[in-house]
């Protein structure tokens, strides 16, 4: 007799745990940003039915994993007498969610094993392994805690690359702040379209006003629900990626080259300081995708599908911005699959193609013109060591440097040389910041 349950009956929350067992399989196996695993999930998935509260159940269970993953797949392996075959499927990471539910979202025992149990159970595969299953999640129950207590959870979670990256860059205190500080799911940051409403909308949604002029909402929900959205009174922007244009000084009335523009965050930015912006993407999907949200702002922008690295339009610029593709490990805080995805081999080609942008964007910078270079990576090779080898061999270019006053007074957000150095770990106890790096560099008139 077959043993697996209906589709027809479903408990409460199991959708959530299936969801999050297919998220994970769809990162770690699969290879694909969780944020596009959550669209498929939801679109075709296990979530596609699911209430609202399950489908950020699941989302949560799943970054809550991944931030924690190598802490999660020790205590698992010390529960097994030898490690999983391949046929057991997607039971890896049933057992990987409920471990993290029990070890760190405090869900009930009962409950977490119970729904690792039941969501084995709808799986071809992993029903064949609902007896280990039980038993290991049952004895997570037991013993997983108190095992956590002789572990270096901070280096466990972090790849070996990012650990050894980190600690020659920022040291081994820093470091194990940054780790910490991906632990926590970020609250929501809004970058609100006029200055002057600022303190009236963070009234309105309950919102914290953070010194650079950012919203910041915990527990915010449905972004679409929140008031002032359908009214384009702002747009979701990390408080550490709304820095680099205040790096372009005033821009109103002055024709602005926003390069690798697509989401679109910075582009809104400039255009609601006033800013003609012309805005370009080698991606077109993308730059649709930040017409729509310009449109629904009610700003304006000219948008070019190109590819930066090999733009001429015959003309040059007196600002430029280009926010460089990069190995993204500065917004591990939102995306933990970051952690997973990237390697060193990622971040090695990306500095090739930024060293590409940067003198292109260079040749497109006017005499006395102003570019600022930025990366949300915490890799010195994709901002420092990248602005180093430029300046290098371009005499005509130099940096100037940023002054705590370009950043809201935050003199702790700029390095020695005077470029800008956001970290995980600033803003501890207000929810954190994504990693960002900015140089502003000046050619010479």
């Amino acid at each position: 007799m077959n043993d697996v349950p209906s589709e027809n009956t479903v408990a409460p929350g199991l959708a959530a745990r299936r969801g999050a067992a297919e998220l994970l399989s769809a990162v770690l196996t699969r290879r694909r940003p969780l944020d596009d695993a959550i669209t498929v999930e939801m679109a075709t998935g296990h979530l596609a039915a699911a209430s609202p509260r399950d489908r950020a159940f699941a989302r949560l269970i799943a970054a809550t994993t991944l931030r924690r993953l190598g802490t999660i797949d020790h205590v698992i392996a010390a529960m097994l007498d030898r490690e999983l075959p391949k046929r057991a499927g997607v039971t890896q990471n049933i057992l990987r969610a409920g471990a993290a539910e029990m070890l760190f979202l405090g869900v009930a025992a009962h409950a977490a094993v119970d729904m690792g149990v039941e969501t084995a159970a709808r799986d071809s595969a992993a029903r064949h392994f609902k007896p280990l299953v039980n038993a290991v999640l049952r004895r997570i129950a037991r013993e997983g805690k108190p095992l956590l207590d002789h572990l270096d959870t901070e280096r466990l979670d972090t790849p070996d690359w990012l650990w050894k990256s980190w600690l020659a860059a920022y040291g081994e205190a820093t470091t194990r702040a940054i780790i910490r500080a991906h632990y926590a799911d970020p609250p929501l940051d809004l970058s609100v379209k006029r200055a002057s409403e600022r303190a009236q909308w963070a009234e309105t949604l309950g919102a914290d006003l953070l010194p650079t002029g950012t919203l910041r909402l915990a527990g915010a929900g449905r972004i679409e629900a929140l008031p002032g959205f359908a009214d384009g009174a702002w747009w979701v922007q990390d408080a550490a990626a709304a820095l680099p244009v205040r790096l372009l000084g005033d821009v109103a009335g002055r024709e602005v080259l926003d390069l690798c523009a697509a989401p679109g965050g910075k582009t809104a930015e400039l255009a609601a300081l006033g800013a003609r912006v012309t805005a370009l993407d080698r991606s077109a999907p993308r730059l649709e995708r930040l017409k729509e949200n310009l449109t629904r702002l009610g700003l304006e922008a000219e948008t070019i599908v190109a590819d930066a690295g090999d733009y001429a339009p015959g003309r040059t610029w007196e600002r430029i911005l280009l926010d460089a593709p990069c190995s993204a490990t500065g917004t591990a805080r939102r995306h933990p699959d970051v952690l997973h995805l990237k390697s060193p081999a990622d971040r090695d080609k990306l500095t090739v193609l930024q060293a590409r942008l940067i003198a292109r964007a260079a040749a497109l910078l006017a005499p006395g013109g102003v570019l600022v270079y930025c990366t949300c990576s915490l890799e010195p090779e994709e901002g420092v060591e990248r602005i180093e080898a430029f300046l290098a061999a371009q005499p005509d270019v130099v940096r100037q440097p940023i002054a705590a006053d370009d950043v809201a007074g935050l003199a702790e957000l700029l390095t020695p040389a005077g470029d800008l150095r956001t970290l995980p770990s600033h803003f501890g106890d207000r929810g954190g910041l994504d990693g960002f790096y900015a140089a502003r560099l000046v050619r010479r008139g």
